[in-house]
């Protein structure tokens, strides 16, 4: 699991965005919602989004030091709905860090670093691309 901040003695997945474009903006100071996913799904729903017919934008991504679980940032109130079985959505409310240019904590990387210009993705595109890379994975998983 993604742990980017520490508050109070306890982990917490919370982030704060900065600042990102018309396509899903985000007012700077703003919270975003971190959608966590295991590493093998995210990966391909990365792969499923950038090659898409749609080109839809993929926000910046982190993983985990072990490369278990990578995070996604979509723009806040994704939580209050998010419903994709395998993956969880966590609303931030504005805790914990800016979204720096070099990864929030020790052990984590970005997949896809945040770069101005760029916006959190979209959470219906990335529903869709995380339903297609379930069924690819599990086609894959009992293909022989």
């Amino acid at each position: 699991m993604l742990h980017l901040g520490r508050e109070t003695g306890s982990w917490t997945t919370a982030t704060t965005c900065s600042a990102a474009p018309a396509a899903n903006p985000v007012p700077e100071h703003e919270s975003c919602d971190l959608v966590t996913v295991p590493a093998r799904q995210g990966l391909e729903a990365v792969d499923i989004l950038r090659r898409g017919a749609d080109h839809e934008a993929v926000g910046p991504v982190l993983h985990d030091g072990a490369c278990d679980t990578l995070g996604f940032l979509v723009p806040p109130g994704t939580a209050d709905a998010w419903d994709v079985p395998g993956s969880a959505c966590t609303r931030t409310d504005g805790r914990g860090l800016r979204v720096p240019a070099e990864p929030p904590v020790s052990g984590t990387g970005w997949l896809l670093p945040p770069a101005k210009g760029t916006p959190v993705t979209d959470p219906a595109a990335l529903r869709a691309a995380l339903d297609q890379a379930a069924r690819l994975i599990e086609a894959a998983d009992n293909c022989c």
